[in-house]
């Protein structure tokens, strides 16, 4: 087995991109980090590929395992077709030996079997943070109803947003019940200035959000899911959701993908009712 650092993104994107193109659905992740590096276009934050680490591992068949990490998030990882090769992760954990890993995002089979074998070469223990489920959809529900109206975030949303964004990121993380207040705006203005968040108002009053993540050849993430507790109950995530979705569909795009937290059973069925589909489980793992 072969290690292979990159310290080129083009480099990395031009051995991995078909390999990781397999199975598109499932490498959401690694798949829109690696085509936004290769178009340069965003370095704000993590996003700069001078802080990445980008390996492979191959052998006389081709790539067997595909790595990339953006720091602070934790690595994520591909087993070719989806076939584990113990050789291939135990060359990859000997190439990690210098790199702080802070734990590991990826497909639930292939997230266990690494985590199991970098912490026990590390004598650490690792806990999971998140069970996951990765869903993609083709096609919206036709007798879904729509309810209110769906625009583009703006800047006079600046008001609410960030307040929305942090309870948004403190549900989804680690477990924290209780959200950051909001001390500056840039991190709240660079979201709205992207252009792909977007909000559902009923009577002229912002009710809900969801928004793209990454975009791919012919996928697009969804993400940004979130109502207020008050507005909770009454069928505004499921419309903004169908809503979005049909308009990635409208430009284009052949699937919407998005991540469901398997502990929130009203959500990932929202979601089906919509039309996504189950891909693959994943798991969010932190090492310790």
């Amino acid at each position: 087995m072969q290690y292979k650092l990159y310290t080129d993104v083009h480099e990395f994107y031009k051995d991995t991109y078909d390999v990781l193109m397999r199975h598109e659905a499932q490498n959401l992740i690694p798949l829109g980090n690696i085509i936004m590096g290769h178009e340069g276009k965003d370095k704000t934050d993590w996003r700069d590929p001078v802080h990445w680490l980008m390996a492979t591992i191959s052998d006389a068949k081709g790539t067997q395992l595909t790595a990339i990490m953006t720091p602070p998030h934790n690595i994520t990882l591909y087993a070719t077709d989806n076939v584990i090769n113990p050789e291939a992760i135990s060359c990859l954990i000997d190439g990690l030996k210098d790199r702080e890993i802070p734990g590991v995002t990826t497909e639930k089979n292939l997230a266990l079997y690494f985590a199991k074998e970098y912490t026990l070469r590390r004598g650490i223990t690792f806990k999971t943070t998140m069970s996951q489920r990765i869903y993609e959809l083709t096609a919206v529900n036709p007798d879904i109803q729509k309810v209110g109206i769906v625009r583009l975030l703006d800047e006079k949303d600046v008001h609410f947003f960030p307040y929305w964004a942090e309870a948004f990121f403190a549900a989804g993380s680690y477990g924290k019940t209780e959200m950051s207040i909001p001390q500056e705006a840039a991190p709240y203005l660079y979201r709205i200035a992207s252009k792909k968040i977007y909000i559902l108002e009923d009577n002229g009053i912002p009710v809900s959000m969801a928004g793209f993540t990454r975009t791919m050849q012919t996928a697009i993430g969804v993400a940004f899911v979130y109502t207020p507790p008050y507005e909770r109950g009454k069928g505004y995530a499921t419309s903004i959701v169908a809503q979005i979705s049909q308009l990635a569909l409208d430009k284009g795009f052949t699937k919407c993908v998005l991540y469901t937290d398997l502990a929130n059973p009203i959500s990932n069925s929202i979601y089906q009712k919509i039309g996504y589909r189950p891909i693959c489980d994943s798991l969010q793992l932190r090492f310790e």
